[in-house]
């Protein structure tokens, strides 16, 4: 490379970085760049590279010259890109990478890296009964927005629900919302400032790591391990960084398939009492429990706990409809913002959830979902095992595997190699926010059924493994 090219590329480099920083909002309109002196050094470029790129930002519009005083950010911000909050990642390992594929990818391509079952375990007849009895209903119900609390049957539905689980709430606790993830984002809106620290397991789901960044928080991740967070991680974590909020599942965790235990969950419960910590417990998988797993909401009562779930998993993921549970006190304050965010819910998915769980062909819907589950996970994690890709654990429920793939073998080039044959797969790194998890991967056994995907990851690994025995 010549001199100008590479003068021009460093150039370049500066820009990007304070095009990057504007994006993300680490710079916010109006707010003074760094210095040329101490931009230079930061990113080891002459001063007069850091001149030049702060003149072209200058002629774009981006940001001001203010002479003997500096540069700042112009005064019209730039939309905000959640793709320039966090590191740059390649992007198979990024979680919008595995959310895109896997949303794209079409009733033709394969998806085991995916987080939903296939339509054809879903109970398709209910839902069709259940919408044929709508088109016959009065029409608020079809055309009217629903209450600020959400539907008032489907709440005590949900009440009674989680009392099977050791949760007591009022339906008067309980708030509806669009989904599992609409519920996060009202609380993290309700409890968060920017700047915030949010605990979350490493691994964990990924778009947890999405969302808060979307809320500009400070992220902190501690080790799961097969009994719940590494609890001496945990409480060394939550004294040192004072965390606002942790976010975990507590029945069967997104990715590894583990559950918490009553030793684990009292622990928890007392450093958060300790350290004033709020805790979002996330219990969408909960129908997917042969055995109940120790819920935290039933151990605290909804004091420092909040429990959310959704119905997307074992009913449709087309019927969006979910919910969050709360100590009495913060129920107002909930309400106003769903209203400021959303304004009335959606009462016709409401009316549709109503339906399908009060029919009684739910409970054998959801019975006959675990029996295919349980032999699914069986058959998968034979035939992972003879490829060499072994579960971290044997789950006792849920849809997931989460696997070590053999030694020297990095699941991004696998996704990539997968990818190109129209299979979907979920990298370990995705899930993990210290990026500890380069030779995991996500299976869904529901989606992992398919022969081919085995004949798919046999030939990835194997190329995986000659270009690291070639380097």
């Amino acid at each position: 490379m010549n001199r100008d090219a590479s003068g021009s590329t460093r150039i370049a480099m500066v820009m990007a970085t304070i095009r990057q920083r504007i994006a993300g909002r680490s710079l916010t309109p109006g707010a003074k760049l760094p210095s040329v002196r101490g931009l230079a050094t930061t990113l080891k470029v002459s001063t007069s590279t850091v001149v030049d790129a702060y003149e072209r930002l200058v002629a774009e519009g981006a940001i001001l010259s203010r002479p003997g005083s500096g540069f700042y950010v112009a005064a019209q911000a730039a939309p905000f890109s959640l793709s320039e909050t966090g590191p740059k990642l390649d992007r198979a390992v990024d979680p919008f990478w595995v959310s895109r594929q896997s949303l794209e990818a079409g009733d033709g391509g394969l998806k085991p890296g995916c987080g939903w079952l296939p339509p054809s375990w879903l109970p398709e007849e209910s839902v069709r009964r259940a919408l044929r009895t709508l088109s016959r209903a009065e029409a608020p119900a079809l055309a009217d927005y629903g209450s600020p609390l959400g539907l008032p049957p489907l709440r005590q539905l949900i009440a009674r629900r989680m009392a099977e689980r050791g949760i007591e709430a009022s339906p008067d606790q309980i708030v509806l919302t669009e989904s599992g993830t609409q519920a996060i984002d009202l609380l993290c809106r309700f409890l968060l400032e920017p700047g915030d620290t949010v605990l979350v397991d490493d691994p964990c789901y990924f778009n947890f790591h999405a969302l808060l960044r979307a809320h500009r928080a400070k992220i902190v991740g501690v080790p799961y391990t097969p009994s719940g967070p590494d609890i001496e991680v945990f409480a060394r974590t939550v004294a040192e960084h004072r965390p606002r909020l942790y976010i975990t599942n507590s029945a069967i965790h997104n990715p590894s398939g583990a559950m918490l235990s009553p030793v684990t969950a009292h622990r928890v419960l007392k450093l958060a009492d300790q350290f004033d910590l709020t805790i979002i417990e996330d219990d969408i998988f909960a129908d997917f429990e042969r055995t109940p797993a120790p819920r935290l909401a039933a151990f605290d009562g909804l004091d420092r706990v909040i429990h959310i779930g959704s119905f997307s998993k074992t009913l449709s993921a087309s019927a969006r409809c979910g919910f969050v549970a709360a100590r009495p006190e913060w129920i107002d304050g909930l309400t106003d913002l769903k209203i400021a965010t959303s304004f009335g819910g959606g009462r016709l998915t409401a009316e549709l959830v109503l339906a399908v769980l009060s029919d009684g062909n739910y409970r054998k819907h959801v019975e006959t979902l675990r029996h295919r589950l349980s032999q699914a996970m069986f058959d998968v994690s034979a035939k992972l095992k003879n490829l060499g890709i072994m579960p971290w654990l044997e789950p006792q429920a849920g849809m997931f595997l989460w696997c070590r793939l053999p030694d020297g073998v990095d699941a991004t080039d696998v996704a990539r190699a997968a990818l190109k044959r129209n299979i979907v797969l979920a990298p370990g790194n995705a899930f993990s926010l210290s990026q500890s998890a380069t030779n995991f991967m996500r299976f869904n056994v529901s989606q992992t059924l398919d022969p081919s995907i085995f004949d798919v990851l046999r030939d990835a690994l194997n190329g995986a493994k000659s270009e690291t025995q070639s380097r």
